[in-house]
């Protein structure tokens, strides 16, 4: 596979052919809540009863002390630490915060109920963003601040959870990309090959807050919730040998509430959506809306214009775009791309920015002057094949096995100058190490593993 191209031909047959691999039904299709994830000392099965009965205009009052409950606390202090993370900008680690568990949500209840508790600013992380000069900010609330907003989404998100609309899929429970992906090429095999490729331009760090706000107090009344979430948005942010910066809009990535606050902000956008008849599909701030006509795609990218500009969001002038899937060239979605999808057919294949990803993993483990034996190395290496190959294991075969191909290069080239050869492996090694033989040492193929679960 030429890695300077996404738009490689990659071998791909007829929908149900040995070479097409749908996304599976089973990922992530939650038609309407569960509630076996809700948090059990906030609601009981008297609570939820009435949850499912009430109008989608029903006020919550008295949530505090569920907030404040000492169970609730406990319980959010567990998935906090399970979830490990960063320190914040006091410095605290997880690992510290466990040491003296107990004394550690006693006094944070009794800041809550005593009304002392005040967030720490979150510690300003960027991130490099592959093929791009851009970085992503993040922001790491200290592990107390984590604590405190694990314990006000059990509260919140079955409240919003209820009404979020179904072509939402980005971190809501039972819902995951896998059923996003295969909501999309459902619809592409069905005709939808028209697709509006949008990009919120910052949307996390955009979001105004008095209108998130406003969404918020439609279903919650507590006084005292709302000024809590209020202080988690207005905490500022600190960056490293930096002064504090206040936040005055949006909500940052890396803070426990902010994914539930996310699709609260966008799900009118997502009833609005579905009430004009278009089909949308969601993951948190990734969307694209799948038509059958060219015209039909340039009306539904109006009407989402008008609703972004309306929301003081912003959509990316150059990466929000009209494409036909059904040519060459087609879209990415959630680390997939897609294209041709015409007559029951179609291609998908990881995105080049995936496949960079990886390569900049596997490279750290496969540097040619390392250490180790060759079983050592495929040791190391196996893991992240396997977890990549999770995610991606729906790729047309053709561009899995270049992967293959690459990896075994990295490899050759390590064996190679342990020879003392110098320059990169060639034919010789391709022979000297064939293929068979890293089959034989246990290397993990991502073609093979395809074929099989094809085969099964």
């Amino acid at each position: 596979m030429d890695t300077n191209s996404e738009k490689q031909p990659a071998a791909v047959g007829a929908a149900g052919s040995a070479s097409f691999v749908p996304f599976p039904k089973q990922a992530g299709d939650t038609s309407a809540p569960r509630w076996g994830w809700v948090e059990r000392s906030v609601w009981t099965q008297r609570r939820l009863d009435r949850l499912a009965t009430s109008e989608a205009r029903t006020v919550w009052f008295s949530l505090w002390d569920k907030v404040c409950a000492e169970d609730n606390l406990h319980q959010a202090t567990l998935e906090v630490i399970l979830n490990r993370g960063s320190a914040g900008v006091d410095g605290q680690t997880t690992e510290q915060f466990t040491t003296h568990w107990s004394e550690q949500v006693a006094w944070l209840r009794k800041e809550l109920l005593e009304g002392r508790y005040q967030p720490h600013p979150a510690r300003r992380v960027w991130i490099e963003k592959l093929g791009s000069s851009d970085k992503r900010p993040l922001g790491i609330p200290a592990v107390r601040d984590r604590v405190v907003q694990a314990a006000l989404r059990h509260v919140l998100e079955p409240i919003f959870e209820r009404d979020f609309a179904e072509q939402s899929y980005g971190f809501r429970p039972g819902r995951g990309g896998l059923g996003a992906l295969r909501r999309v090429e459902e619809l592409l095999l069905g005709g939808y090959t028209w697709v509006v490729d949008a990009d919120l331009k910052s949307y996390f760090d955009t979001i105004p807050h008095d209108r998130l706000l406003a969404l918020v107090k439609q279903r919650v009344a507590d006084g005292r919730v709302l000024a809590l979430l209020e202080r988690f948005l207005k905490a500022g942010v600190l960056e490293t040998g930096r002064d504090w910066k206040p936040t005055e809009c949006g909500t940052p990535q890396g803070a426990v509430i902010s994914p539930l606050l996310a699709n609260l902000y966008l799900n009118p956008l997502d009833h609005a959506m579905v009430a004009a008849s278009w089909e949308m599909v969601r993951y948190a701030d990734d969307l694209v809306i799948l038509c059958r006509s060219q015209n039909e795609a340039q009306a539904a990218l109006e009407q989402l214009s008008a609703w972004v500009s309306q929301t003081g969001l912003t959509l990316h002038p150059t990466k929000t775009r009209i494409v036909n899937a059904a040519e060459a060239g087609g879209f990415d979605f959630l680390g997939y791309h897609f294209e041709r999808y015409r007559d029951g057919s179609g291609k998908k294949w990881f995105r080049k920015k995936s496949e960079q990803k990886l390569r900049a993993s596997l490279r750290a483990k496969t540097r040619r002057l390392r250490e180790g034996s060759l079983g050592e190395i495929i040791a190391q290496v196996n893991p992240t094949l396997k977890g990549w190959h999770g995610y991606f294991r729906y790729s047309a075969r053709g561009a899995l096995a270049g992967v293959d191909s690459w990896v075994r290069r990295r490899l050759r080239s390590i064996q190679r100058w342990r020879w003392g050869r110098k320059g990169a492996s060639r034919g010789r090694e391709n022979v000297e190490l064939p293929n068979g033989g890293f089959a034989a040492a246990g290397l993990f193929r991502l073609e093979n593993a395809s074929l099989r679960r094809v085969q099964s």
